[in-house]
């Protein structure tokens, strides 16, 4: 089987409406700024409270960053406007951040840790200050054990990328290409596929996951995005092991293709298959997509099967955030029209995008007050129904930050 049924729900019957999408991104805004406070940013929600802790988060992934990110994003787009003052509120964040960190420690993580908010700081200040702490990080985290994106050089390499289009300074190239070496060397044969793989050490396993969130795809994005700056005989290597990938670990059925967490023993306690951003085929089309489409036939007929995959699951039952939900999963749909061009995929995005309207209402009743962060709540499904608008596949602090 190449997903579980109880972890999906049947699609919305209510069709796309423009009017009325764009409204809600409004009154989604409207509830953001409605619930913050000047000291403590908006507050965690339940369901991202896993030790009990009822702190505030300051990350990109969790936290304030990535909500003032959005909203930033949302207004420079016209999609909506707020009357909050982002710059000084991110420089507040970003001192909280390194008084009482999101996770225990200071760490670089772009997820996570001062990375990412470093960067939404940048974004919104160009202090030259930030810069050269980000510069610092980026470098100091190469060598990270973690071998992945959440943690690793996967993704404060991510970072580099985008200061190297904000800025054109050579330094962020430079940055990247050591992150890239980096990569390089701990990409090695899989001890339990046909293809190259990277270890994990994460949370206390050893193993060899393969989603965006912690494994092969989350690796492999950043090269993808910066290829053209690879030499031409490491950018055929990099597509060649992308493809073996794909078709070595693959699951195929009628039409459909998924993908485990990893090969090899799993981490402990984990559901082998899922159809999400973080684990299976949502995250191996929105990280792979940079891909040329004239590259492979066999990759194009891969990530289409993984489309089909994703609808015939239909949208997930866990919520309708970006890591583990509905728009991170019509986040694919989106890429696959991009790449083809079908309108079939962009009807598909639009459907989820009314489903997980739907959701968010639903959990907002639930709770008496919204889901404040970009990967799990609100401002990251403002930002996908806005996509679903525009036809845009953006994925959000990836694509664009």
């Amino acid at each position: 089987m190449l997903f579980e049924p109880v972890r999906h729900e049947a699609l919305t019957t209510e069709p796309w409406n423009t009017d009325r999408v764009a409204q809600y991104i409004d009154t989604i805004v409207a509830d953001i700024v409605e619930h913050f406070d000047p000291e403590s940013f908006w507050p965690r929600h339940p369901l991202d409270n896993e030790d009990g802790d009822l702190g505030q988060d300051k990350s990109l992934y969790l936290g304030a960053a990535g909500v003032l990110w959005a909203l930033h994003y949302l207004s420079r787009e016209g999609a909506a406007t707020s009357a909050l003052d982002l710059t000084n509120t991110i420089r507040r964040v970003h001192d909280s951040y390194l008084d009482a960190p999101d996770t225990g420690s200071v760490v670089p993580s772009y997820f996570l840790g001062e990375v990412g908010v470093l960067l939404v700081l940048w974004r919104l200040t160009h202090d030259s200050r930030a810069a050269n702490r980000l510069e610092e990080l980026i470098r100091d985290n190469i060598p990270n054990p973690a071998n992945e994106a959440l943690w690793a050089a996967p993704g404060t390499m991510v970072g580099a990328l985008h200061m190297h289009a904000w800025t054109g300074e050579t330094r962020w190239l430079r940055l990247f290409l050591e992150n890239v070496d980096q990569l390089w060397d701990t990409w090695r044969p899989s001890r339990h596929a046909e293809c190259y793989l990277w270890t994990q050490n994460l949370y206390g396993s050893v193993v060899d996951l393969l989603g965006a969130g912690h494994g092969f795809a989350g690796n492999v994005y950043p090269l993808l995005r910066g290829a053209d700056w690879l030499d031409e005989d490491r950018r055929g290597v990099l597509y060649a092991r992308c493809i073996e990938t794909l078709m070595a670990t693959v699951s195929r059925q009628d039409g459909c293709a998924n993908w485990p967490q990893s090969v090899g023993p799993p981490r402990p306690g984990r559901t082998n298959m899922l159809v999400q951003w973080c684990h299976g085929a949502p995250g191996m089309v929105t990280s792979l997509a940079d891909l040329p489409a004239s590259h492979s036939a066999d990759m194009n007929s891969l990530l289409l099967e993984a489309g089909e995959t994703i609808w015939r699951a239909g949208p997930l039952a866990k919520g309708y955030g970006l890591c583990h939900g509905t728009a991170g999963n019509g986040y694919a749909f989106l890429k696959l029209y991009r790449r083809t061009g079908d309108m079939k995929w962009l009807e598909r995005a639009r459907g989820f995008a009314m489903h997980a309207v739907q959701q968010r209402d639903k959990m907002h009743a639930a709770f008496g007050f919204g889901r404040y962060s970009l990967w799990t709540g609100d401002a990251g499904l403002a930002i996908y129904l806005w996509h679903c608008v525009k036809g845009a596949d953006l994925f959000p602090s990836l694509d664009i930050l």
